[in-house]
């Protein structure tokens, strides 16, 4: 009678080792394709310090990412906007939209150098991100300036020109569905450009209420 004792111990075994690897697929599938939903509630893993002041959108996630070809490719970029500048980019790896972000600062003419790192959040603390500002990403210019998140290069250009004495940097915080690097369909999330302040306070620096506004 023993033998029939080890043989359902082993299937039960067996059946509960299984089921626990799926339920970790799963987990590790939800963590990759985070950042390439169109939606700011998708970020409930690692980032879920990653908040956005305005109200959350909620994309079909049924529907694949579309990056519209107008921002990317508008005619509009000015590849002298951001001429002689040039930025580190802290991201993760599997980061589809920071990587749209990328190309649309580099159509602007910024110098841009991905690092993929394994938790972004370490390089927010270091350059005195705020908890509420933080997005997907966080860019660095060699003089130390800060951009985190979907920051539009027109506005990253007119913060260097004439950076204020008691600012770090700008921040989209969250991911505004519309915002360069989040584009899907024609959609549009009026959002706010912050200013981050060296006492971690913050302030409205711009608000966006339409596509042509970050142009």
């Amino acid at each position: 009678m023993k033998t029939p004792t080890k043989k359902l111990s082993f299937h039960a075994n067996r059946k509960s080792n299984n089921l626990w690897q799926g339920t970790l697929v799963l987990l590790a599938s939800s963590a990759l394709l985070a950042c390439s939903q169109p939606e700011s509630s998708a970020s409930n893993t690692s980032q879920s310090s990653i908040k956005t002041e305005q109200q959350v959108v909620t994309a079909n996630a049924a529907e694949p990412h579309v990056i519209a070809s107008s921002l990317m490719n508008s005619p509009t970029n000015n590849p002298n906007l951001l001429k002689n500048i040039s930025v580190i980019v802290y991201k993760d790896v599997n980061c589809g939209c920071c990587k749209d972000w990328i190309s649309h600062a580099e159509n602007n003419g910024l110098g841009a150098t991905a690092q993929n790192v394994a938790d972004v959040t370490l390089f927010k603390d270091r350059y005195g991100v705020p908890n509420e500002m933080r997005s997907c990403h966080t860019a660095v210019t060699t003089d130390g300036y800060v951009f985190e998140g979907h920051v539009p290069a027109k506005y990253m250009a007119q913060f260097l020109k004439n950076p204020l004495a008691q600012a770090i940097g700008l921040a989209v915080p969250g991911m505004p569905v519309g915002s360069p690097g989040m584009e899907y369909q024609d959609k549009f999330m009026p959002y706010q450009v912050m200013q981050i302040n060296k006492d971690g306070t913050t302030q409205v620096y711009a608000n966006i209420n339409s596509t042509t506004q970050q142009l």
